[in-house]
This record gives C-alpha cells, structure tokens and sequence, in this order.
C-alpha cells in the first residue's frame, strides 16, 4: 500500500483543470479586464449571500471556503490552492454566494469580471464542457465529503484532513516533509471539532512520532501511516 493509493480525486474539486490549456481566443477574452491583487492572510474575497460580479483565480496562496451558522460559528469545509477557481457556482446560477471565501495565507488572486467570464463559457465549448465537467465532480466530492465526516470519530477525521492538506502544501519535486501553516482554529474548524480536543489528538500524534510541530506549523513525519488513521482504504 502506498500513499499515492489515497483517495485524493474524491475530496477534491478539481477546478484547477478549467482553464488549463484553452484556446488562445478564450485566454484573450478571460484576460481582457482581469486584475490581479495581493491579500494578506485573513482578507475576506467574497461574503455568503452577497451577489457575484466576477470569479477569482489563484495565482499564489491558498484559500478557506466556509459556512457560517446563526451564532457565528465557522465550518471550513474546503481549502483552495494555486490554480484553482473561486465564484463561479453562484455567478452561473445565477444566485448569491452559498459560502464565504478568506485567505489562510498571503496570496496573489486575479479577478476577472462577471460579463468576460459569462461570454468566453457562451462562446467557448470547451470551457463550459469542463465546467460541466468539474460542476458534476463537486457534487459528487460534497457528497463523499459529508458521508465521510459523519461516518469517522474525531481522530480518523483529523488523520483525513492532514492527508488533504498535504497534498495542498506539497511542492513538487521536493523530498522534504511537508509542513502544513495552518493555524489551529481554522484546523479545529476543518476537522469540525474543538479546539481544546485538536490540540490533545495533535499532542496524541506527536507521542506517537506521527507528526513534529514547529510553532503552528505541522511536519508530517509520517503520511502513509495517518492515512491509514483516516480508515478510507
């Protein structure tokens, strides 16, 4: 058994393929008013129930995606990377954003604007067959991703989530362990547990030699025996 057995495409969206390699035209029309912007950790891109003027492209950095309830209490329930795209669900709907998107890092994002979006995916066919595409995936990603949060103890959903980040943090072609920055709250609500209980199965992996911590940062010492925590072979 191996780590690249894991079962990454069934938690992730897949957006980063949708604009990869499109004819020039259509990379023209999508640049035409695109502008890029650099945000510091914590920035807002886009509020649940505000109204879409445009998608968001990541061009360095990584962004949290989250609900909030009627107490203010925040479920992330994905982390975006480089290359992938953010906004586009409510704008071809036609309807307000479903979540909020934050930056959990500096980041470089490009906006381009609703009317450039809109005509390139009437114009292009190969942009709207890979937003079909990926629309579909997510569906079936949500869906895996509920069963499985609500099927696995608080410990195999940890393992998880620190197997997903991985493959977020990654660089390629590196040999080093991959060192996840991410702070413990926005960790906690990832996992969607408490703080306080994070922090122990944390302290529980360390003990184990699973996992070293330097300040914030977690170093997975070991990957392929967490995803064997996370119970989805």
């Amino acid at each position: 058994m191996q780590l690249s057995d894991f079962p990454y495409d069934k938690f992730n969206f897949k957006s980063n393929s949708v604009l990869e390699g499109l004819p020039d035209d259509d990379v023209a029309l999508l640049k035409k008013n695109m502008v890029s912007h650099r945000y510091k950790k914590g920035e807002i891109l886009f509020r649940e129930g505000s109204y879409p003027t445009g998608i968001y492209y990541i061009k360095k950095g990584k962004v949290k995606k989250y609900k909030t309830d009627k107490e203010g209490k925040e479920q992330i329930f994905y982390v975006c990377k480089q290359g992938e795209l953010l906004g586009y669900h409510a704008l071809i709907s036609e309807e307000k954003y479903s979540d909020t998107t934050a930056t959990i890092e500096e980041s470089e994002i490009a906006f381009i604007p609703k009317d450039d979006f809109l005509k390139t995916v009437q114009s292009s066919s190969v942009l709207s067959n890979r937003l079909l595409k990926v629309l579909s995936h997510e569906f079936g990603v949500l869906v895996n991703s509920l069963t499985v949060f609500a099927q696995r103890t608080v410990r195999e959903r940890l393992a998880l989530c620190l197997i997903l980040l991985r493959d977020k943090y990654k660089e390629e072609k590196s040999t080093m362990p991959v060192e996840l920055d991410l702070s413990r709250d926005d960790l906690a609500k990832f996992v969607g547990t408490a703080r306080e209980t994070l922090v122990r199965l944390l302290h529980d992996f360390k003990e184990e030699q699973l996992i070293e911590t330097n300040g914030r940062k977690i170093i997975l010492n070991k990957p392929l025996e967490i995803s064997k925590i996370a119970n989805l072979y």
